[in-house]
């Protein structure tokens, strides 16, 4: 159960950075300056599906690399072998710690219970985004579409 719970946990955190970038780059906001040696800008790359076709091959590389290298190397927990952490998807690797051994067991749990919901919600959202993109079908307030 344990390794099942913590790729729904780290599943939903990548849908939570996903709707995010989703709706950031979908609102207009870019990077300032190049993305290759080209000359092709941030601002040159469209939202949603079409930012892959966009994306120079070396850029698409570095991109999925660098995932890679954290997947491996930075984002492990005891269910994937770390030294074992204070719940399943702790990824603290006694690193970080941003208060959260000040909480007690309750509110630490509700925390969890939080994150666990939002990660749900966010990996049906970024879905709907994706469908409703490929259908041509608008679910941004507007009908804006990438």
């Amino acid at each position: 159960f344990d390794r099942l719970r913590y790729v729904e946990i780290k599943h939903g955190r990548v849908a939570m950075l996903a709707i995010a970038g989703y709706l950031t780059t979908l609102a207009g906001v870019r990077l300032p300056g190049n993305i290759s040696y080209d000359g092709t800008q941030f601002s040159d790359i469209p939202a949603g599906f079409g930012a892959l076709s966009k994306i120079p091959d070396a850029g698409l590389f570095q991109l999925f690399a660098f995932i890679g290298f954290l997947e491996v190397f930075v984002m492990k927990d005891s269910a994937n072998g770390a030294a074992p952490g204070a719940f399943v998807g702790d990824f603290r690797n006694g690193a970080l710690d941003f208060g959260w051994d000040t909480f007690d067991e309750e509110t630490k749990f509700s925390k969890r219970a939080i994150e666990l919901n939002q990660g749900r919600a966010a990996m049906m959202g970024i879905l709907a985004l994706m469908v409703h993109e490929k259908l041509g079908v608008s679910l941004i307030p507007g009908g804006v579409l990438p």
